[in-house]
């Protein structure tokens, strides 16, 4: 492992990760790779737990961004004493509002997501078993403040402290905060290597997300349905 990014979802995660791979330090581990093979939800609830191998989690990748490798950038910077750590941000109000349509959304949202998830999770254990992870690492990390009633600006001043602590904790010579927006320049010289002559990859993270969770929700639940999940309904219905 030679980098460890220590910044939160919802920070141009997934941009990062094409730039690392982009950059030759790839494969990079991002939550996707947890949505694409969802049997690993359990390493990560074992890791929430303290039961964690993180150089057989990580033996086939050269860094990480996202959750759930960031939520313990910490242990990862003593496994892998030599890697980089990279804190990426932006402004916390901006953070909040995207959090409070995506992530947020699922947990406490009056909305679609929340909706969705939950009926996918009725009919797709292996769903269930990614959010119940998911929330318990979300409820330890106290980032959603008071959950379905907090307050506007909570999640916001939770991200600022999140990030200050990060900076605290890890050496000055070790670290780079850095935003997407900053592109390659900084990030380059920060990890020793020369800018490719591309521009800076600009993914619409939020975007993706919520299509992930629409379209894997709406599959889930048609798949359901076409194993006679309706005919299963009439049945426990009539024999009421």
């Amino acid at each position: 492992m030679k980098v460890i990014g220590a910044g939160l979802p919802r920070t141009g995660t997934l941009s990062q990760k094409v730039a690392l791979e982009m950059l030759g330090l790839g494969p990079c581990y991002h939550m996707v790779n947890v949505l694409a093979e969802m049997d690993q939800a359990a390493t990560w609830a074992a890791a929430l737990a303290g039961a964690a191998d993180f150089r057989e989690v990580f033996a086939d990748f050269e860094s990480s961004v996202d959750w759930p490798g960031s939520f313990f950038y910490r242990e990862l910077m003593e496994v892998f004493p030599d890697a980089k750590v990279l804190l990426s941000v932006r402004p916390a109000e901006d953070w909040e509002l995207s959090m409070r349509e995506t992530i947020w959304a699922i947990f406490y949202g009056d909305h679609l997501l929340n909706d969705l998830s939950r009926a996918r999770g009725r009919v797709d254990p292996a769903w269930r078993s990614y959010i119940d992870m998911m929330e318990g690492m979300w409820e330890q990390s106290g980032l959603l403040g008071s959950g379905a009633t907090a307050n506007p600006g909570e999640l916001a001043r939770a991200f600022d402290a999140y990030n200050q602590q990060v900076i605290a904790t890890v050496p000055a010579d070790r670290l780079l905060v850095w935003s997407a927006a900053d592109g390659w320049d900084p990030l380059c010289e920060f990890l020793g290597v020369q800018p490719p002559d591309v521009p800076f990859p600009r993914l619409n993270d939020s975007r993706e997300f919520i299509e992930r969770i629409l379209d894997g929700s709406l599959l889930e639940l048609q798949r359901w349905r076409n194993d006679d999940g309706v005919d299963s309904i009439e049945a426990a219905t009539a024999a009421r």
